[in-house]
């Protein structure tokens, strides 16, 4: 985006502010589309998570995607972006059954995480068709902190415990129309995905009512110039002839479905600080800025890189900073 664009944004609106460029979404979103262009269904699910501002959630759905949500407040502001049930998809963890009956009341897309949550809800919801998912005992993810495929990670039932499910789908009538996973976030080898694909086709085939499979994200975008990047285009051509192939296996066609967030969305938004005080000391030369953790969590969280960039003085000598918030 347009640096003088910024600079007269920040003027009107004043700082701290967060700018987002659609066409960087809009051109995310058609890439991932044309990446599976060979493959009869695709639906993409966007992790809102990664960015729940409503005229983001709205463009995601003028492009004709969906949304995955994870708490029944997402679901609620899915409906508010004018989502209807069929295009929310409910994949939470550890959430309380009081949640998951308000889901169910809903009418959204269901999945499950746990063997006791699916014995739970399938006595209360026995006509109700789930998804499942899988914890494919897969390490992957850009540190350990967004790898969340392995076999001690809280989220999924362990792929090996399928008996249990199917004794629990036997005894309460539940229907599992579909099976899932997500290995983790910034996983760059297509490899990764391939071999997590392989997981859920094994498991697929133990189920007869399947009406997809939802394959997660995670993808990796670049952050900084020179930064590497999941190759999209060679993953979207190895996973739309094997989950062909798959469908033919299986007797019938399935839907493909994937849960990008910060793939759409990482490369597209900015946030417009101003330096309140300059401050050296003895070790360092501090730059304050009229933001902080309550803006801005994620390098505090997960040690993320974000590029800062002076767009006021560009051309003024260099200096090295530490570039600190207003948050204790």
């Amino acid at each position: 985006m347009n640096k003088d664009h910024l600079l007269s944004l920040a003027k009107k609106y004043s700082c701290p502010l967060y700018v987002y460029n659609a066409e960087k979404i809009i051109s995310q979103f058609k890439r991932l589309e044309n990446a599976f262009g060979d493959t009869k269904s695709l639906n993409i699910n966007y992790a809102i998570k990664a960015l729940s501002n409503i005229s983001i959630l709205k463009l995601i759905k003028s492009l004709g995607g969906n949304i995955d949500c994870v708490s029944i407040q997402e679901v609620q502001l899915g409906f508010q972006a004018g989502f209807t049930p069929h295009q929310i998809s409910f994949t939470p963890s550890g959430v309380s059954i009081n949640e998951l009956d308000k889901a169910a009341n809903f009418g959204v897309k269901i999945t499950l995480d746990s063997l006791s949550i699916l014995k739970e809800f399938g006595n209360k919801h026995p006509k109700i068709p789930v998804a499942i998912r899988i914890n494919p005992h897969i390490m992957a993810g850009g540190n350990k902190k967004i790898s969340v495929g392995h076999a001690a990670s809280k989220f999924g039932i362990s792929k090996n415990q399928i008996n249990e499910v199917k004794k629990i789908i036997d005894k309460t009538g539940t229907v599992i129309n579909g099976v899932h996973m997500h290995t983790g976030s910034d996983i760059l080898d297509v490899e990764v995905f391939v071999k997590g694909a392989e997981v859920l086709f094994n498991i697929a085939k133990e189920f007869n009512n399947l009406d997809y499979i939802d394959f997660g994200g995670g993808f990796k975008v670049a952050y900084k110039e020179g930064d590497t990047a999941t190759d999209i285009e060679r993953f979207g051509k190895i996973m739309s002839q094997r989950f062909d192939e798959f469908c033919k296996e299986y007797g019938r066609d399935l839907s493909m479905e994937f849960e990008p967030g910060k793939f759409l969305v990482s490369e597209c938004g900015y946030l417009l600080t101003q330096v309140n005080v300059v401050k050296p000391n003895t070790e360092t030369i501090f730059a304050g800025i009229d933001s902080g953790l309550n803006h801005l969590l994620r390098p505090m969280y997960y040690n993320a890189y974000h590029h800062i960039e002076n767009i006021s003085n560009p051309t003024g000598k260099e200096k090295e900073y530490t570039v600190v918030g207003y948050i204790c």
